[in-house]
């Protein structure tokens, strides 16, 4: 009976390292509070990203037990902006032209609503104006955009063009484009349709550091946020109020190298954009998992701008977790080289409920790792190694002599 308890005791303890030693490979883990059901949502927080792989390949949700570790299957979620375009068919009903410019008139096979006009202008280096107007029979016509710019740039500085005509939704059977220009434009070709836009959800960041320097013909914005997260929105703020048109690059930190002359800071391409007065100057990014950003305008012969406001936004991560069995749950990262994760719910179609609640976290506690035992050496002090060598070179010559003299 004594023997059957102790190797009972031995497999629950082999069985429990075992289970943990699957946690051991990460650093860091946060307890999940309130699990009741099923599946639930996990937003992962900003101080998760400090930690992960670039990939965020090595997030994983671990139940521990008594006896066991489970491993939770998730679906991880980015909210990203949502397109449903829709091309709409149309006709050109004439194109006729005045002292005013060039009208095309347009109809639609029936009314539908509509939002953006794309004209496809060969043209280069212009710079016009634009008056849009709907009407439903042609006696009638209501203004949808009136003194609209349109323009292009194209020098050995500069290659730019805006020729979209974005409004809110009209419904009109007909549509006319008037262009304000004293040559024909080069139109050659013209879409239209309708862009259903789910907006993307994003988490503000606070920045905890921007300075702008010049250099030559540059701007230099640098930006400092307090720990890495994904960044995948830059907005910035121009105070001027005239027109420009710049090309900027935006760079993100990759690593630093102190030299002797101070550090070396090391940036990779993220983007190249236009910074234009056109437009709205909100700059979509590829997710980068970085602290730190750097933006250089080119302003070439112009005067620099005035730069009074950054802003960096990142999509939100949620991990739609299913609990299946009860146990203390974790949400465990930092693996180097981890692989992602293979889940069966990720290659099927999954039923989710449709109100599912968030998880709350717990602390950050960073996971022990097992401590490695080490032999000492035989002899730690060098001058037990010495006297020793000593010995063995007197009791060598010792017998040596005793030979020769018994030779002798």
């Amino acid at each position: 009976m004594k023997l059957n308890n102790s190797l009972l005791t031995i497999l629950v303890f082999l069985t429990i390292s075992i289970c943990f030693g699957q946690m051991d490979a990460y650093s860091k883990k946060i307890e999940l509070k309130g699990i009741d059901s099923q599946w639930h949502t996990i937003e992962v927080p900003n101080n998760v990203f400090e930690d992960v792989n670039t990939d965020m390949s090595d997030i994983r949700v671990y139940g521990v037990t008594a006896t066991d570790t489970i491993e939770a299957p998730y679906l991880h979620k980015v909210s990203k902006a949502e397109n449903a375009n829709s091309e709409i068919s149309f006709n050109l009903l004439n194109s006729v032209n005045n002292s005013k410019g060039y009208f095309y008139t347009y109809e639609l096979p029936q009314k539908e609503t509509i939002n953006e006009i794309l004209l496809n202008i060969e043209d280069s280096n212009f710079n016009w104006e634009i008056t849009l107007e709907g009407s439903q029979h042609q006696k009638q016509w209501f203004t949808i955009l009136e003194d609209y710019r349109i323009l292009s740039i194209i020098n050995d500085q500069t290659n730019y063009s805006f020729t979209t005509l974005k409004f809110l939704d009209a419904s009109f059977r007909y549509y006319r484009v008037l262009i304000k220009s004293k040559e024909k434009p080069d139109l050659a070709s013209v879409n239209i349709s309708k862009k259903a836009i789910k907006p993307a959800e994003y988490r503000d960041y606070d920045v905890q550091s921007f300075k702008v320097s010049q250099e030559d013909e540059k701007t230099i914005i640098d930006i400092d946020l307090k720990n890495r997260v994904p960044l995948n929105l830059l907005e910035l703020t121009v105070d001027d109020k005239i027109d420009y048109y710049r090309s900027i690059s935006i760079q993100y930190l990759v690593d630093s190298v102190k030299t002797e002359k101070g550090y070396y800071h090391n940036y990779s391409p993220l983007a190249t954009k236009t910074l234009s007065s056109m437009e709205d100057n909100s700059f979509q990014l590829p997710s980068t998992l970085a602290q730190k950003l750097r933006v250089i305008i080119l302003n070439n012969d112009n005067q620099p701008l005035k730069i009074s406001d950054v802003k960096l936004k990142g999509f939100v991560h949620t991990l739609t977790t299913r609990f299946t069995e009860p146990a203390t749950y974790y949400l465990v990262y930092g693996k180097p080289y981890a692989n992602f994760p293979n889940y069966d719910i990720t290659k099927t179609t999954v039923s989710l409920p449709e109100n599912i609640t968030t998880l709350d976290f717990g602390s950050v506690v960073e996971i022990p790792k097992p401590e490695i035992e080490t032999t000492n050496p035989l002899f730690e002090n060098k001058w037990w190694l010495w006297v020793i060598i000593g010995v063995v070179i007197a009791l060598l010559g010792y017998f040596t002599i005793r030979m020769m003299k018994k030779e002798l």
